[in-house]
C-alpha cells in the first residue's frame, strides 16, 4: 500500500509538471490583458489646498452672479420666443378686431365703422388708430378693424370675415375708413359686399389713399418689393428694419425722432406684419385698378382726406383720380390735414386734427335722425303737461 501510494503521488507530480509545460494557444495570449503593477496613490501637499481656497471663493461669487444673469436672459428669451410663437400663430388668419366702446355699443348697435389699415400697419396700430379717433367715430357706430393675415393679403378672406361679422351683430349700416392703401381695399370690399351679399356701404373715408400705383412717390423701392415678391424672394425682417430706419431718417422733416424710433422698432418686434404680408400689400397696390369698381359701390358716399405736404403719396394726382372715377360718390370737397406730422395718413399721431374733420364728414354725409318729440298733453287752459 505504501508503494502504491508513493507511485500515485509520483505519477501525479509528473502529470502536473507535464501539464504545466504545455504551451497556450496563441489566440489566448493575444486576448489576455497585460497585467499592470499597482501604483501607490499620489499624496498631495496639504498646503496646496490652502492656496486654492481664495480662488474658489472668488469663483463662487462670480458663478452665482453669472448664473443669475444667464438665467434671467434665458427666461427673457424663452418668454419672447413663446410670445412670438403665440402672436404668429394667432395672426395666420384674417380677423375682425373689435374695439369695445360702451357708448356706441349702446346707442348704435346696428352700425359700425370698419378700419382698413394702411401699408405695414400692425393689428395693434390699427386699434391705436381707432382709439385715437374714437370720440368722433363712436357718434355713428361701433368700432372694428380688419386684421390682415401674416400669410398674405387675401381679399376673399376679408370679405368672408366681414360678412360673418355683419351677420353676427345684425349690422344694418357700414362706414369704412380707408387708411392709406386701405382706401383702395375698402372700395373693392364695398363693391364685393354689394355684388355678392347685397350689403351696401354708407360711407367710405379715403385717408391719403393712392388711386393707382402711379401715385406712390417712392417708385424704385415700391417696384423692387413687388419684383422680388413675384419672383419668390422674401425680404428678411432685419433687412426690412434697416430700410425702415434709413427711410425715416431720410424723411426726418416729416417725423419726430420719437416717431422714427417707435415706427422702426415696431417693424422689428414680434407684433410687426410679416414680410410676406407687406410684399402682398405692395403687389395689391401695384395691380389695383379703380376703374373696375366704378359704378359698383351703389350709393356709398366718399370723402377724401389729404395733405399737400405728403411725401409718400402724390396728393394732387390721387385726389384727382378718385374724384374723376367716383365723381358720383364723392360728396364732399377734399378735406385738408395740413399740419399733421407725418403728413401721410397719421390719425394715430394727430387725433386732434383728424377728429373735427371726421365729425364734419359725418354731420354732412350721415346726419343723425332728428330726436323724437317728447309726448305731451295740452290742457284747455293752454298748459302743456309732459311726462316726468
Amino acid at each position: 500500500m505504501g508503494l502504491r501510494g508513493g507511485a500515485r503521488e509520483a505519477y501525479a507530480c509528473c502529470v502536473d509538471v507535464q501539464v504545466g509545460k504545455l504551451p497556450a494557444p496563441p489566440e489566448v495570449n493575444e486576448d489576455l490583458p497585460t497585467p499592470v503593477a499597482p501604483q501607490l496613490a499620489k499624496i498631495e501637499d496639504p498646503g496646496s489646498w490652502a492656496r486654492i481656497l481664495p480662488y474658489a471663493a472668488r469663483l463662487k461669487k462670480t458663478s452665482r452672479r453669472n448664473f443669475l444673469v444667464t438665467a434671467g436672459v434665458s427666461a427673457a428669451l424663452a418668454g419672447d420666443m413663446l410670445f412670438t410663437r403665440h402672436v404668429q400663430a394667432e395672426r395666420r388668419a384674417t380677423k375682425i378686431l373689435r374695439v369695445p366702446d360702451s357708448y356706441s355699443d349702446l346707442y348704435f348697435p346696428k352700425a359700425s365703422w370698419i378700419l382698413f389699415p394702411g401699408y405695414k400697419t400692425s393689428w395693434e396700430e390699427a386699434q391705436w388708430i381707432l382709439n385715437s379717433l374714437r370720440p368722433a367715430l363712436h357718434q355713428r357706430g361701433r368700432l372694428a378693424a380688419i386684421g390682415y393675415s401674416n400669410l398674405g393679403l387675401d381679399v376673399d378672406e376679408i370679405v368672408r370675415e366681414l360678412i360673418l361679422h355683419v351677420r353676427e351683430l345684425g349690422l344694418e349700416k357700414l362706414y369704412f375708413y380707408g387708411h392709406s392703401f386701405g382706401g383702395m381695399l375698402a372700395t373693392q370690399v364695398a363693391a364685393r359686399l354689394l355684388e355678392l351679399h347685397g350689403v351696401e356701404t354708407q360711407l367710405i373715408v379715403l385717408d391719403s389713399s393712392p388711386f393707382s400705383r402711379a401715385d406712390v412717390l417712392d417708385q424704385s423701392w415700391f417696384d423692387g418689393v413687388v419684383f422680388l415678391y413675384e419672383n419668390g424672394f422674401r425680404i428678411p425682417s432685419v433687412l426690412r428694419g434697416g430700410y425702415e430706419l434709413g427711410e425715416r431718417v431720410a424723411h426726418k422733416d416729416e417725423r419726430t425722432w420719437r416717431q422714427i424710433l417707435d415706427q422702426t422698432m415696431e417693424q422689428l418686434s414680434p407684433i410687426a406684419p410679416s414680410s410676406v404680408l407687406i410684399q402682398t400689400e405692395s403687389a395689391y397696390i401695384y395691380h389695383f385698378d379703380g376703374l373696375r369698381f366704378a359704378g359698383k359701390i351703389g350709393g356709398a358716399r366718399m370723402a377724401f382726406l389729404g395733405n399737400s405736404d405728403d411725401g409718400t403719396v402724390n396728393y394732387e394726382s390721387a385726389r384727382a383720380g378718385w374724384s374723376k372715377v367716383f365723381g358720383a360718390n364723392m360728396a364732399l370737397p377734399t378735406l385738408s390735414t395740413e399740419g399733421a406730422r407725418p403728413a401721410h395718413a397719421s390719425p394715430q399721431w394727430n387725433g386732434g386734427l383728424y377728429r373735427p374733420l371726421l365729425e364734419k364728414v359725418q354731420n354732412e354725409l350721415e346726419p343723425l335722425p332728428p330726436e323724437p318729440e317728447i309726448p305731451s298733453y295740452k290742457e284747455p287752459n293752454g298748459k302743456v303737461i309732459r311726462p316726468a
